[in-house]
């Protein structure tokens, strides 16, 4: 199908003979070619336009041309060959072959089915009747449209360099816009990276595809901005380098390397050659490089991705620094540099979750009365003691146990029972301890729990360790004690009293009854004893020795303790109100209450809101309080006087008091314990210890009240030792507020 041919002296002259060449190309060049596909049916169209342009050079390239003699054959080329499709440039197009619009199909094939928008379509045509150029231009994807008879040599030639010079910019556009793309898409894949490791395997697996050829090489670091090379430190690199990791740049073998790492870091730029690429990202406080050996050198288009891509990979070097300080400061002791409290619970997760036929022990290691010293020589003192501490745990101890600090003056330790042993860690204590020269004697208690087919979570490990230390701090300083199910059991349960008695008196559960106080002589009634009781969910009573040190331990008692002060002076002004104003009110007060620092103004306080009278309440308390600090007691006691209340001794005799001291406390009345009452009728035990007390209080001038009378031969002995008061079931039993009133007037008639 050729056009009559112009007689012009550099017509394109279409030869008879063929050409000896590949139906379907030529082999692959040695250097970058611009390929070339000619579709046309005529033989001799292929052959005068390789001979046309077979020796041409455009832009340093030569041309390398594939043939196909129909539509169909050039859709089963570009389908089976789509590697070698991707990198054509032009494509000369007949428009009728085995149809009239052939050609003009193939365009949408390769367009829209082959995804080939950068290759330049010149449609060619030696009928224009069948593809007028207006509608072929503005209906299909072409890029020119030449007729048969137009295209001499020069013309082709122009129209190919433009083309080609088209394609080139196109292609170039696409490369930087892909690269571009690879920026935005690394920037936020580096992000997602955890550990300076892992980040810098990314940053070198994202240069490997902005330039197109296996990253191999390194990366290093330098925090603090220096000129040496062993502040450089290796933190990634492919197999070649592993064995470097970690060490400094100066350990590098190859001189060059290690010039053109101090170069980049130095001139803060990329550096640039044949064989190797240093690219160079930093902040303001640290510099990043990775080395990258070259296998072809890069183009300028990839040096310039290369400056772009390390203006973005400094805000990531900074994201990744912040994320680890961040992550050190959450899971690293700041002092110690050893695993804090939430690493250490990750880690017994790990320990607990992983199938390992090994024993493993955790322990608690608490430093005995760390905080005396630390008060003694002061904060930088104690901080130097307990690195010397971490240091000896570290050092002494198996290097594959995991060494962690939880607080303030206790670690812990994770290995198996051999590495774990409760002597071994005791040992290392039996040494003193270096800290500015002094040698620093210390002891340590340790708890453990066994990780044996534990079914716990690491947190629940770590609560049961501690349940054991503080175990062992009750049994023994010094030594140690493992974790039972019992000692759970125990802790547990008082937990959830705790939880229960807080409900309980937030919910207004918790009662007060009032037991009489008798005089002996005249069975007249003096007061009573205000007493608190709880009444469980199941309908049963729990015993205040059970559950006031409870209230005490969880701070409960404070709050607690003024709800019955305040309680009991309401009380007593309403007995006041029917009648009954020589009547005490006696309350017990605990040991957390009378040092809490407002206790004194929660007295004056409830005597203000209740308009209680002062001299009808007495306070009382036991004689472990009284001797525990008794510089304390005997201030506090002045301030009570002072607000006009009485005091008591509760319990007196089972403390071992200190008489000097008792001689010096203002207090008014003695209380015998319940067991010295009991033994007033034993035989062969007496009387001795009752009636010494009842001896003790009439030589101090105090009252003296036994408690705890159940029967009348009891009643009798303490009368005639001079006991003056009395209470107990022999009298009355503790008795709602309700029903005081009308048994004290029963009481009164009788």
């Amino acid at each position: 199908m050729t056009e009559p041919i112009s007689p012009i002296e550099d017509v394109i002259v279409f030869m008879d003979e063929d050409v000896a060449s590949d139906d379907h190309g030529v082999a692959a060049p040695t250097r970058p070619v611009w390929r070339i596909l000619i579709i046309d049916d005529d033989h001799d169209v292929h052959t005068a336009t390789t001979f046309a342009l077979g020796n041409i050079v455009m832009q340093g390239r030569p041309l390398e041309f594939m043939h196909a003699y129909s539509a169909t054959q050039a859709r089963a080329l570009l389908t089976k060959q789509s590697n070698i499709a991707d990198d054509i440039a032009v494509i000369l197009l007949d428009v009728v072959m085995e149809q009239e619009d052939a050609g003009l199909q193939l365009v949408q094939f390769i367009r829209d089915d082959c995804g080939m928008q950068d290759v330049r379509i010149i449609l060619r045509t030696g009928q224009p009747g069948y593809a007028p150029e207006m509608h072929a231009i503005s209906d299909y994807d072409i890029n020119d449209y030449k007729t048969k008879s137009e295209l001499t040599r020069v013309k082709l030639f122009t129209t190919m360099t433009a083309a080609l010079r088209s394609y080139a910019q196109i292609r170039a556009i696409s490369a930087g816009t892909r690269g571009l793309d690879q920026i935005i898409s690394a920037s936020a894949h580096l992000m997602a990276a955890k550990g300076m490791r892992n980040f810098s395997d990314r940053v070198m697996l994202q240069i490997g595809l902005l330039i197109d050829q296996p990253s191999t090489g390194f990366a290093c670091l330098r925090e603090h901005r220096t000129e040496r090379q062993q502040d450089f430190v290796l933190v990634a690199g492919d197999a070649g380098y592993h064995s470097l990791i970690g060490r400094t740049a100066a350990d590098l073998p190859d001189a060059t390397q290690r010039d053109t790492v101090m170069l980049a870091a130095n001139s803060r730029r990329n550096v640039t050659a044949d064989t190797f690429c240093a690219l160079y990202s930093g902040t303001t406080s640290c510099d990043f490089v990775v080395h990258v050996d070259l296998q072809v050198p890069l183009t300028s288009q990839q040096c310039q991705l290369l400056a772009v891509f390390s203006c973005s990979l400094a805000v990531c070097v900074d994201n990744m620094l912040l994320t680890e300080r961040l992550h050190d400061v959450a899971f690293y002791d700041p002092l110690c540099k050893l695993p804090n409290r939430a690493r250490l619970v990750n880690l017994l997760d790990d320990t607990l979750s992983a199938s390992t036929n090994e024993d493993i022990t955790l322990a608690l290691i608490d430093i005995d009365h760390f905080a005396e010293t630390n008060d003694a020589f002061g904060h930088q003192f104690g901080d130097l003691l307990l690195l010397a501490v971490a240091t000896r745990l570290r050092s002494s101890l198996d290097q594959q146990l995991v060494v962690a600090r939880v607080g303030g003056d206790t670690f812990c330790l994770i290995g198996t029972d051999e590495q774990v042993n409760p002597a071994l860690i005791l040992d290392l204590f039996a040494t003193p301890f270096s800290v500015d020269g002094e040698a620093v004697p210390l002891t340590a208690t340790v708890g453990l729990v066994s990780l044996t087919e534990y079914s716990g979570t690491g947190t629940d490990a770590l609560k049961d360790a501690d349940i054991a230390l503080k175990r062992a701090k009750t049994r023994q300083r010094s030594g140690h004690c493992y974790f039972s199910r019992n000692m759970g059991v125990d802790i547990r349960g008082r937990v959830r009293m705790m939880h229960a008695l807080r409900t309980a008196f937030e919910q207004r559960k918790l009662t007060l009854v009032y037991q009489p106080q008798i005089n002996l002589s005249t069975r007249k009634v003096v007061g009573a004893e205000a007493l608190l009781r709880w009444c469980g969910d199941d309908g049963q009573f729990i015993r205040p020795d059970v559950f006031i040190p409870i209230a005490e331990n969880s701070g409960l008692i404070i709050e607690l303790g003024a709800w019955v002060l305040r309680t009991a002076c309401e009380q007593l002004v309403e007995l006041r109100a029917r009648g009954f104003v020589d009547f005490m009110m006696s309350v017990n007060v605990s040991q957390v209450q009378f040092r809490h620092p407002q206790f004194l103004t929660m007295l004056r306080l409830a005597l203000e809101q209740t308009g209680a009278p002062a001299e009808f309440v007495e306070l009382e308390i036991t004689e472990s309080v009284a001797m525990d600090d008794p510089a304390l007691l005997i201030t506090t006691l002045d301030q009570i006087k002072l607000i006009g209340m009485s005091i008591a001794i509760d319990d007196f005799g089972t403390g071992f008091s200190s008489l000097s001291y008792l001689q010096q406390l203002k207090v008014d009345r003695l209380k015998i314990d319940r067991a010295f009452v009991n033994e007033i009728t034993d035989a062969k035990r007496g009387s001795s210890i009752a009636e010494m007390i009842i001896q003790l209080g009439h030589n101090l001038d105090l009252t003296v009240i036994a408690e705890g009378v159940e029967d009348e031969r009891q009643a009798d002995i303490l009368t005639r030792l001079g006991c003056p008061l009395a209470q107990g079931y022999l009298f009355a039993r503790p008795m709602a507020p309700e029903l005081l009133p009308g048994w004290l007037q029963q009481h009164d008639r009788n």
